[in-house]
């Protein structure tokens, strides 16, 4: 590992337990900054309801001055009660198909993200997954804390254990499973080896490839989204390039469960999270955008081919509607 990644493991690695709740809200108030919170669903119906009321009631309700100024869930299409529930535990809920109508939209958690920034007005804003159980205020308490009592601190990751061998539903329940500080499968077979390949700056990074992570607006508005599964991939690489390693950081939040995806479409999310590298790697000629995976029919194995994530939105401040809001 560099010496400066040493360094900056030393000096960037914090554990939410680092910032007490009482410390972030005086330093907001005294800064007057504002923080919004960023819910990315699609069917989510089981788990967004309570990762709603979880942060209304412990970051917004009953404090002297609310953790949490805005609170959007953006539907990304969902067939199932996930907007319904969400605005029934208290969020704002906006479909992704309602925002920019003059651009349409194209599938993918990155094209949700990168429209949220539309109709949210934080200084701060706050991804969170909406397929998370058993959830903790941590998640967003303790990676907001950083950039809220920092100002050099511009992009902040959680880093978590990850159970092995945890589902929905699995009747022994956590003390089945076994925690440990590795990433998901397609965080260390693909995105860690890459990043330590060619940004060896971010080897540091716990979880690099973790959908919970806090950004200064003014930072985030400057960064292109690649639309799809590359997305966490994409602003990691481009905000080291930006704003410079001593500007991220990440922090421990505890334990992450979740659903977890079948063995496809993790490849198809490699894929993905592939072209994004090498698409910052050289701007000319990319890849096949195309990956071909095989199921077992009746007459043996099928290939059908998917169209790998190619798309990236340009950064908000290209787009004409949100420098009009600035100006406004």
């Amino acid at each position: 590992m560099l010496e400066e990644v040493e360094r900056w493991l030393a000096d960037r690695s914090w554990s939410a337990a680092d910032r007490p709740l009482g410390q972030l809200l005086s330093a907001k108030r005294a800064a007057g900054t504002t923080v919004s919170v960023v819910l990315p669903a699609l069917n989510e119906e089981a788990t967004v309801g309570e990762i709603v009321e979880v942060i209304r009631r412990d970051l917004i309700e009953g404090l002297p001055v609310p953790l949490v100024d805005e609170l959007v869930v953006i539907d990304s299409g969902s067939t199932d009660r996930t907007a319904e529930v969400a605005a029934k535990a208290g969020a704002r809920v906006v479909h992704r198909d309602e925002v920019l109508r003059r651009i349409p939209a194209l599938p993918g958690k990155g094209e949700v993200l990168w429209r949220s920034l539309l109709v949210t007005s934080g200084d701060i804003v706050c991804f969170v997954d909406a397929d998370l159980r058993d959830f903790s205020a941590d998640f967003v308490s303790g990676i907001v804390g950083p950039l809220l009592t920092d100002p050099d601190v511009r992009f902040v990751k959680a880093m978590y254990d990850r159970p092995l061998g945890q589902e929905f539903g699995d009747p022994a329940g956590p003390a089945s499973a076994k925690a440990n500080g590795q990433g998901g499968r397609v965080t260390e077979l693909v995105a860690r080896p890459l990043l330590n390949l060619h940004w060896p700056q971010l080897a540091g990074f716990v979880q690099p490839l973790g959908g919970e992570y806090a950004v200064r607006r003014e930072l985030l508005e400057r960064l292109p989204f690649p639309v799809g599964y590359g997305v966490e991939l994409g602003l990691l690489v481009d905000a080291l390039h930006t704003a410079g390693l001593d500007a991220l950081a990440q922090v421990d939040v505890g334990v992450r469960l979740h659903r977890h995806q079948d063995g496809q479409a993790l490849g198809r999310m490699a894929a993905a999270i592939y072209r994004t590298a090498q698409a910052r790697l050289a701007r000319g000629h990319l890849v096949r955008p195309e990956l071909t995976q095989f199921e077992r029919g009746p007459e043996g194995f099928v290939p059908h081919t998917y169209a790998v994530d190619t798309e990236e939105r340009p950064p908000m401040l290209d787009i004409e509607e949100y420098a009009r809001r600035r100006v406004a």
